[in-house]
């Protein structure tokens, strides 16, 4: 399958000008002639192979200045990789120049106020680990190799998202690089129109360069893991889940899915190459009392593997890396849903067992919570009455001679669930889906909002390949 280019190739550079930006950077660029060039253009998802004029590796504030203006002075596509991790590949064009964040990872921890500074460049597992050290967390994510910058600017989902809030919840302030070249700070107190767009808005303002979090203390371990079972008990196992749920503290976080079991321990070999429902979850509060909590998702069905209990943090965020290694080719359909009644529950497990690829997996994420209570217009993040998350993830390796079918599969597995659907969906799960479906992440007022500060920032949208927010005139 081709991915439709999303940036067409920029006007031949001047090399001179080439030249002088260059001795400018205090980082690297790479050009189509050097041997890292093909290692430094890819991305995680590897559907994606685009081929930038440039690629500028960013080790300061200034690098990153210098590149937005040589790009706004010689017309070409900007592309922002941080960690490149979107599904989309927005982290890389065709043609243009990709403002490459990576060695940027730099992380100030203050435990005293519970605060911590960290760099564009960093991934998640790069934060957890500075901050546990100090059995301190900022709510983030659930792959440790995901970048912090697009996970932050979209929203933030993770583990710890019902107890304290997304990460633009826990968001202070954050440092761009604008349009124009500018350094600007936003906060509650600085720019704050501005910092109400970025939580939430993705990275249409700018070129995020330092993030500011609070952090809050859950030791270093909590109770957390995966059990699995047999697919004969899903929807007992779901319908139960569902209800223990709806009175479980928001300490709990759950993730319920269906995915085939690989050939391995600790999967039972009975279950190999066989599609599992299994539940991943996290209790981070007193292991005692998560004890008792997660004893009550245990009281329906056998399990065949039961892997929950006390485990470091920075384990719990690794979990899953394995399940979604660079490389493999990823597409993906998501959406929220206000309820879980049984009949969506069907229609989600009648769409889930039939995967065209064993690398392939559908989800179920609990809402509410922390997220719930925040107000609906405190930041630019939607849709917090949801009270699950679907996500249908296709993957595949790059040679299946039929990728259009993975497409599909995930396409219907969408529509299956549309009926209960709410119409919205969280920003960083989207791919390339168009204009419409950018809109839908957001409520009418919160996208007019956006757009005219779009229009402020960015009028020229020199920022456009994202989950395009337009500028308003």
């Amino acid at each position: 399958m081709v991915v439709q280019d999303v940036a067409a190739p920029g006007a031949a550079l001047d090399e001179i000008a080439v030249g002088a930006f260059e001795a400018a950077l205090e980082g690297s660029l790479i050009r189509p002639e050097d041997g890292v060039y093909d290692a430094a253009r890819r991305v995680w998802n590897g559907m994606i192979d685009r081929r930038p004029a440039l690629i500028a590796c960013c080790a300061t504030v200034a690098d990153v200045q210098a590149a937005v203006t040589f790009a706004r002075e010689h017309d070409l596509v900007v592309a922002v990789r941080g960690g490149g991790h979107n599904v989309a590949g927005f982290g890389t064009c065709n043609g243009g120049l990709v403002i490459d964040l990576s060695p940027m990872k730099g992380i100030v921890v203050d435990p005293g106020a519970r605060t911590a500074r960290a760099e564009p460049g960093c991934l998640l597992g790069d934060l957890d680990r500075a901050t546990q050290v100090y059995g301190l967390a900022v709510p983030a994510g659930q792959i440790s190799h995901t970048g912090i910058a697009g996970l932050t600017l979209g929203g933030g989902m993770g583990w710890l998202m019902r107890k304290h809030g997304l990460t633009v919840d826990n968001l202070l302030a954050v440092e761009l690089v604008t349009a124009d070249g500018a350094l600007v700070r936003a906060s509650a107190t600085e720019n704050a129109e501005l910092f109400w767009a970025v939580r939430g808005g993705g990275g249409n303002f700018g070129v995020a360069v330092a993030f500011e979090y609070r952090l809050h203390p859950i030791g270093q371990r909590v109770l957390g893991g995966m059990v699995v079972y047999p697919l004969e008990q899903a929807r007992e196992v779901l319908r139960h889940c569902r209800t223990a749920m709806e009175e479980a503290p928001d300490e709990l976080g759950l993730v319920a899915m269906v995915l085939t079991a690989p050939p391995m321990a600790p999967f039972p070999e009975a279950l190999w190459g066989r599609a599992v429902f299994a539940l991943a979850l996290c209790y981070a509060g007193d292991l005692a009392e998560g004890e008792r909590v997660v004893g009550r998702l245990r009281e329906v069905g056998a399990p065949a593997v039961d892997l929950v209990g006390p485990m470091p943090y920075v384990a719990l965020q690794a979990m899953s890396d394995a399940a979604v290694p660079h490389g493999r080719h990823y597409w993906e359909k998501a959406g929220y849903l206000a309820a879980l009644p049984d009949a969506a529950i069907d229609a989600f497990l009648t769409r889930a067992v039939d995967p065209t690829s064993p690398f392939s997996m559908v989800q179920l994420q609990t809402m509410g919570g922390a997220v719930g209570r925040v107000g609906e217009g405190a930041t630019a993040f939607a849709h917090r009455d949801a009270a699950w998350t679907f996500t249908a993830v296709a993957a595949w390796p790059g040679e299946d001679p039929e990728p259009e079918r993975h497409v599909r599969w995930a396409g219907g597995f969408a529509r299956a669930l549309a009926p209960w659907s709410t119409g919205g969906v969280y920003v960083n799960a989207l791919g390339e889906e168009g204009a419409d479906r950018v809109r839908s992440a957001y409520r009418p007022a919160t996208y007019a909002r956006l757009a005219a500060i779009k229009g402020t920032y960015d009028p020229g949208n020199v920022f456009r390949l994202n989950q395009n927010i337009v500028p308003a005139v």
